[in-house]
């Protein structure tokens, strides 16, 4: 009798942690719909390709392109030193000063005031480089910002592969970089990617560092040398300057433009992984 209501106490308590996750879960997805939903509802039938893809002077075209420059040459410099730099410490680097140094160094990146960021950019990219304020100048500093997420979220990703992995592969006779890159890195690769997709969110959403490097010009930009206007900022600028209600109904679509462009960036970075992905081959 008594494990009789032992084991009725346990489903239901079960069942309970199940419907909070559950409920979680659907809360999580709903405020997620409605916040796209209320934006697109706020846009006002705004959101079109004339709007989006006009002309230059006109559309969002120039904060698009700008914005997608930044999250390119960020992800080009920072992408590989972060990999890398997760290689080393999970796969490579012993429990020394050095690599307690560095983790040290990278969770302070972490924490630094994006704001910060600005003004080393401007500093050293901006002023002692002579890049002025250009895609190139904000890629440089933002790809320094978002290198404490590729890292961390990578290294996170490597410790989950199985050490019977790397067991199997050195027993084969694979060297420690053939293991590494034909053994651990595949399995990985969806973390990887995780973190990929996390440092594009951040590159998006940024506007301080953004603004003091790149700039607020509203030109279409044509080289990362040029300065440009990233959606963030000119988003920005429509609510400040925003006083009759299609003021806001236009700031309402580049927020839309916004949301529409991290997921198209999101979905881009999933379907290379999925060319490039684990195939569950076997080592050569």
């Amino acid at each position: 009798m008594k494990n009789t209501m032992k084991l009725r106490k346990r489903k239901a308590i079960d069942s309970s942690l199940y419907g909070l996750m559950v409920f979680a879960s659907i809360a999580v997805g709903g405020s997620l719909a409605g916040i796209v939903v209320y934006i697109i509802y706020q846009s006002s039938g705004m959101l079109n390709f004339s709007t989006v893809f006009g002309s230059a002077s006109e559309s969002f075209l120039p904060m698009i392109v700008a914005t997608f420059m930044s999250v390119a040459v960020s992800l080009v410099i920072a992408l590989p030193i972060g990999v890398m730099t997760a290689i080393y410490l999970n796969e490579y680097a012993k429990k020394t000063r050095l690599s307690r140094f560095i983790g040290l160094a990278i969770d302070t990146l972490a924490g630094i005031p994006s704001i910060v960021y600005g003004l080393f950019g401007l500093l050293l990219f901006v002023r002692i480089f002579s890049l002025g304020q250009s895609i190139l100048a904000g890629g440089l500093t933002l790809s320094i910002m978002i290198l404490p997420v590729i890292i961390r979220t990578t290294e996170e990703a490597l410790k989950t592969v199985p050490d019977t992995f790397r067991e199997a592969s050195l027993s084969l006779g694979a060297t420690k970089l053939q293991t590494i890159i034909h053994a651990v890195l595949p399995p990985a690769l969806p973390g990887i990617l995780t973190a990929a997709i996390l440092a594009i969110g951040r590159v998006v959403g940024e506007s301080a560092p953004v603004l003091l490097t790149v700039g607020i010009a509203k030109h279409l930009p044509r080289t990362v040398f040029e300065p440009g206007r990233t959606l963030t900022i000119h988003l920005y600028y429509l609510t400040k300057e925003a006083i009759h209600p299609d003021d806001f109904a236009l700031a309402f679509t580049a927020a839309a433009v916004l949301i529409i462009l991290i997921l198209g960036i999101n979905s881009i970075v999933k379907i290379i992984g999925k060319i490039f992905g684990y195939t569950g081959e076997n080592i050569d």
